[in-house]
């Protein structure tokens, strides 16, 4: 087999299960991340996804993990791609993606893949603790909906990556998640994109209610407490304040500096 026809090696996430601790930010590409300062948390470890990526571009500060779930980005923005392949410390795709990308993770990578479906009985009396299922059994689309604690098992896609980077968030072991551009409003656009920009498409508005909020709600529910809580930057956010609490940046200062 040659070099190029080999497939490409990813590592296990068992390798990086609770390798960190204390608090991390995690960088969406809402509006709202525009404003965020970057510069001023250099010590505080990054995930980022996607097109925000492009917030690392410049700078000394480069992302401790970066998640892409969408098959089409790396096409749609393959310079953004390209980019976050180079400078990321960790970079996570979907497990058959690695092998069709041109440009190639220059740190560790991993294997995104989903968790399996449960039974109704193994839902009910033999749950995998470490992945937290939805309980509401009539409903087929309930069956996908979970929160991983372990993402070697698997993940659960909630249609949009922001989920994914907070079940690894968790499997890494850090215990206070900063949201930044959480605001997950689809006619607001993404901070990296302008009107003569590429645009790649959204499905915020089609998956919130479906999949986005339900999901959020059993992790607010089912996961957050003492050992892992999550915050929310975004002001003006479209997940309510009762399902991820609403910070100020002083807040964070506040909270990182005690």
């Amino acid at each position: 087999m040659t070099e190029t026809a080999a497939s490409f090696k990813h590592a296990s996430f068992s390798e990086c299960r609770n390798i960190k601790s204390g608090p991390v930010f995690i960088i969406a590409s809402g509006s709202s991340a525009k404003d965020f300062p970057l510069h001023e948390f250099p010590s505080v470890p990054m995930i980022t996804m996607n097109g925000a990526i492009s917030m690392f571009s410049q700078g000394d500060t480069k992302p401790f993990f970066y998640l892409c779930s969408d098959t089409d980005f790396p096409l749609q923005q393959p310079d953004l791609f390209a980019t976050a392949m180079r400078i990321s410390e960790n970079v996570a795709l979907w497990e058959n993606q690695f092998d069709v990308v041109q440009a190639k993770p220059s740190g560790q990578a991993f294997g995104l893949k989903k968790a399996p479906r449960a039974s109704i009985f193994k839902t009910l009396f033999n749950p995998q603790k470490s992945l937290v299922r939805h309980r509401y059994l009539l409903s087929k689309r309930s069956k996908d909906i979970g929160f991983s604690k372990d993402m070697t098992l698997g993940c659960f896609d909630a249609r949009t990556v922001m989920y994914l980077a907070l079940q690894t968030a968790y499997h890494l072991g850090f215990n206070k998640v900063f949201l930044v551009g959480a605001d997950l409003y689809q006619a607001v656009g993404r901070f990296y994109e302008t009107p003569e920009s590429k645009h790649s498409p959204c499905g915020l508005d089609q998956h919130y209610d479906t999949r986005i909020l339900p999901s959020l709600k059993l992790m607010s529910k089912h996961v957050v407490d003492d050992d892992f809580q999550v915050y929310n930057l975004s002001a003006n956010s479209r997940v309510p304040a009762h399902i991820i609490k609403k910070i100020s940046l002083d807040d964070v200062r506040r909270m990182l500096n005690s």
